[in-house]
């Protein structure tokens, strides 16, 4: 998209106070239904050994509130998935090819997180023109019910959790000075569909971003994929909220220039473990409605992901047999493409 256009954009979004003129102009239309006719990508690690797992491609896997930012002569994608209400948030250097990613969750976090994630851009120039991808979060109440949030989660379920996501993230970007060009908005009714039972769901959960060419594309991993150091990373985006050293900001995750996971330390209390034994009570609904933002638009295997997270609080009640002298848990790349911690 070229730069003037992006300034008449900014330019009605401002005088009308609102995402929805925005996701309303015709070039930003057209480009989510070439998004949406792009076949979904699954990445999934092979079982066998030989010369397809050994040569195949390396990526970035990002968890709920995560950000990275990545480099495209050591990376051949960046993504994440299992967005329900949240955003998948992309920012790609033109010129570097320099790609972050963050799995927004909470309008409390976007200020703080949209500058960590462009200060972690190696060689950034503010004169640098940087393309924005927004994918995920659907309607869950009426857009014109929502229309005046900005509040956090805390007050999601009256105005609904992805408006107010949403509006903040573009409410940000436009108030700063770096050259955005929107690429991508599929969000909110762009990304809304209606399931047998007549529940609105998101059409899409995740993406992933081709560091070669900077195509974005739509994407789900599988637990093979959703790597390294699974569990401790789900962990860390409950265990945040008590933690106040992350305060409105995302979870450190990744080393660019190392290409190496650098999973940062993140406190839990031990009535996380008493809160554990207590979910491990309830029945798969239970967990959903009590757990999920959206308990209609969750994954098959939501209810199994919370379940293996509380066991291993149950078992590791304290954060420090987790993150010895507070420090991070470091992964670096095997030969054949899995990872070991160091």
């Amino acid at each position: 998209m070229n730069l003037l256009l992006v300034v008449v954009l900014v330019q009605i979004v401002k005088e009308n106070g609102t995402l929805l003129a925005l996701m309303n102009h015709p070039t930003l239309v057209s480009a989510t239904k070439s998004f949406k006719a792009i076949p979904e990508r699954k990445f999934k690690i092979p079982e066998e050994s030989g010369p397809e797992r050994s040569e195949k491609c390396k990526w970035v896997y990002l968890f709920q509130r995560e950000y990275a930012t990545a480099d495209p002569a050591l990376v051949d994608f960046i993504g994440t998935d299992e967005a329900t209400t949240c955003v998948s948030f992309t920012i790609r250097n033109r010129k570097s090819g320099i790609t972050s990613v963050a799995h927004m969750d909470s309008p409390n976090i976007v200020d703080n997180g949209l500058n960590q994630m462009l200060s972690s851009f190696i060689d950034h120039c503010s004169d640098d023109n940087l393309d924005v991808h927004m994918v995920g979060s659907f309607e869950d109440v009426s857009p014109d019910h929502g229309s005046d949030s900005s509040g956090s989660e805390s007050d999601g379920n009256l105005d609904g959790y992805s408006f107010s996501l949403c509006s903040k993230i573009i409410e940000i970007l436009i108030m700063r000075e770096e050259k955005f060009h929107f690429q991508t908005l599929c969000v909110l009714a762009h990304n809304t569909r209606r399931d047998s039972e007549g529940n609105a769901c998101p059409i899409f959960n995740g993406l992933a971003v081709e560091m070669s060419t900077g195509s974005v594309i739509p994407a789900s991993f599988d637990t093979t994929s959703r790597c390294p150091d699974e569990i401790v990373r789900r962990i860390r985006v409950t265990a945040s909220y008590e933690d106040h050293q992350w305060d409105g900001k995302l979870l450190e995750t990744y080393n660019t220039r190392t290409d190496r996971f650098e999973i940062a330390p993140c406190r839990w209390t031990w009535r996380q473990e008493r809160i554990a034994r207590r979910l491990r009570d309830l029945s798969d609904s239970e967990v959903l409605h009590i757990c999920s933002t959206s308990p209609s638009a969750e994954a098959p295997d939501f209810v199994t992901n919370e379940r293996r997270k509380w066991e291993y609080l149950i078992q590791h009640p304290d954060w420090k047999e987790t993150f010895p002298m507070e420090q991070p848990r470091v992964f670096e790349r095997t030969a054949d493409g899995d990872w070991k911690m160091c």
